[in-house]
């Protein structure tokens, strides 16, 4: 059997956006085994419950700190060497990155890079993040370089500025637009009777757009309820602060439902969902299911948002930080019902045509095949 491995930072990034893939390649006859960082007991039980081998490695997202940089790294080129992987699906940028390198090292014959959004190291400012995009930049023109690889991009623009900046050969680039949503599990239902209910879902980071839709949400206080759904991240300094988050809620100006895993009845209980975003995303999942779902969606005019929303309709973009035209924006629709019914249906249709699981899992395997096939015409060194 042909031997896949993926390589993410984090297990709950891999549950829920890469475990369907892995089940798909798994179903398609390869010995699929996943590595992840250690420290989420929860969903390294799920990997390990869906039949999937784990291999656990001692990865700490935020940390920038040598010593565990190089832990991680020797752990990676171990694991690649003891293993002996086929391909290797990589994704993130620490993934990419010790993946990468590990790969070339250990002669893995073929490789897979997922770019899941430009991120933190791209957007962050300041010497210190300064002195890392540029490390990463040197890096990532190295293994990115392997010869019998393919790098994956969620959005246009993130693959143009990978382009543009010369980290890699646009021959080894392919567009998939996000990691699939299903459509029997995300799909439309009425919206519900009420004041109507305006929905952020996703991680509780600033860059996220929190403080914009918090202040849409004090302005427009009393035509919507306003609802915070998500999580944030211990250890990321762009994180809203959990008190923050408690203050907010217990003025009254948003409720905060926190984290929901049944987020199909959370759109349920939604009529527009709002992201206004500035990080720099792939493409947002949440969107993608926000659309499946049948809603409108209020977000950003930047990579990987503009993606999943026409702007008029299945939802409406506004400027980066524009919270006068956030406001515009959800008043319009709020006081619109007929609207953004009509933007939800659209949405739908969007999702079914272009952001479906099975579409995306069969555009992945294709790469694998693609690389598969080609990869006794390789010697990487």
């Amino acid at each position: 059997m042909t031997r896949l491995l993926y390589f993410v930072n984090i297990p709950r990034f891999f549950v829920t956006h890469r475990l369907p893939l892995a089940l798909a390649a798994q179903q398609a006859g390869y010995d699929v085994h996943v590595a992840t960082s250690a420290y989420d007991e929860a969903n390294i039980a799920h990997i390990e419950a869906a039949g999937l081998p784990f291999h656990p490695l001692p990865l700490r997202q935020h940390s920038t700190a040598p010593h565990y940089e190089w832990e991680a790294g020797r752990a990676v080129y171990d694991l690649y060497s003891r293993l002996k992987p086929d391909i290797v699906h990589q994704v993130s940028i620490k993934a990419i990155l010790y993946g990468g390198l590990a790969a070339r090292l250990s002669h893995v014959p073929a490789v897979v890079n997922a770019v899941s959004g430009l991120g933190y190291v791209f957007i962050a400012q300041g010497p210190k993040v300064a002195l890392i995009r540029t490390g990463s930049k040197q890096v990532y023109r190295v293994v990115l370089a392997h010869p019998n690889s393919r790098t994956i991009f969620q959005n246009p623009d993130d693959r143009d500025f990978f382009i543009h900046n010369g980290l890699i050969d646009p021959q080894r680039t392919v567009l998939i637009k996000g990691s699939g949503v299903d459509m029997d599990v995300f799909y439309p239902q009425p919206e519900p009777d009420g004041l109507p209910v305006v929905l952020f879902a996703g991680r509780l980071l600033w860059q996220k757009g929190v403080g914009e839709f918090v202040e849409v949400a004090q302005r427009l206080k009393g035509k919507a309820r306003f609802v915070i759904v998500g999580f944030g991240e211990a250890g990321n300094p762009a994180s809203v602060p959990p008190e923050k988050l408690a203050a907010w809620h217990d003025s009254g100006v948003i409720e905060a439902w926190g984290y929901r895993s049944d987020m199909p009845a959370v759109y349920a209980q939604s009529q527009i969902v709002c992201l206004p975003s500035s990080y720099g995303e792939g493409i947002p999942k949440a969107l993608i299911e926000a659309a499946a779902c049948g809603r409108a969606i209020v977000t950003t005019d930047s990579p990987g948002c503009r993606e999943i929303v026409r702007h008029g309709q299945n939802g409406l973009l506004v400027p980066v930080h524009d919270t006068d035209a956030l406001t515009r924006a959800l008043q319009a629709l709020i006081d619109d019902p007929a609207r953004r019914q009509t933007m939800g249906a659209a949405g739908r249709r969007m999702a079914e045509a272009e952001f479906s699981l099975p579409q995306v899992n069969a555009q992945t395997l294709a790469v694998y095949e693609a690389l598969l096939a080609s990869k006794t015409r390789h010697n990487p060194q």
